[in-house]
């Protein structure tokens, strides 16, 4: 029997006139798996189940999944996008410079700069889209 995972993700295909591949299922698991994770990470998780998945479908189907509301992304650095599952809660993130390590925080310890900035300059912040960036307690 299929998890819900995977009713909800054949269902959501269906609504669009779309079936649920086993490529698609297996990059939804990897990014679940994963929990932060940049295409290439996603493609070798990936690949570890079924090597012939190459990297144009990872990403295609990374954009399909977040078009449908399952993965979003953030850019934790200069490079690929950061995806992770959008049913986890929402928060922002705290990428060290020095090891890379990601942590999150969660958005409500964001929300009075939010809302500072917000009556002082009538700029909404998108708490969503937010990476911090600097050295962990490991690292400093």
């Amino acid at each position: 029997m299929p998890d819900r995972g995977s009713a909800e993700l054949a269902e959501l295909l269906r609504d669009r006139g779309l079936r649920l591949t086993p490529q698609r299922q297996l990059v939804l698991d990897a990014v679940r798996q994963l929990e932060h994770a940049t295409p290439e990470q996603v493609h070798a998780a990936v690949g570890e189940v079924n090597a012939g998945v190459n990297i144009t479908t990872v990403y295609r189907t990374l954009e399909l999944l977040e078009e449908l509301g399952l993965v979003t992304h953030v850019h934790l650095s200069h490079g690929a996008p950061t995806y992770h599952d959008a049913a986890t809660s929402r928060h922002v993130h705290l990428v060290c410079r020095n090891c890379e390590t990601v942590t999150e925080l969660e958005q409500s310890e964001l929300a009075p700069l939010a809302e500072r900035l917000l009556a002082e300059r009538g700029f909404r912040m998108d708490l969503g889209h937010v990476a911090l960036f600097g050295l962990c307690g490991g690292c400093t």
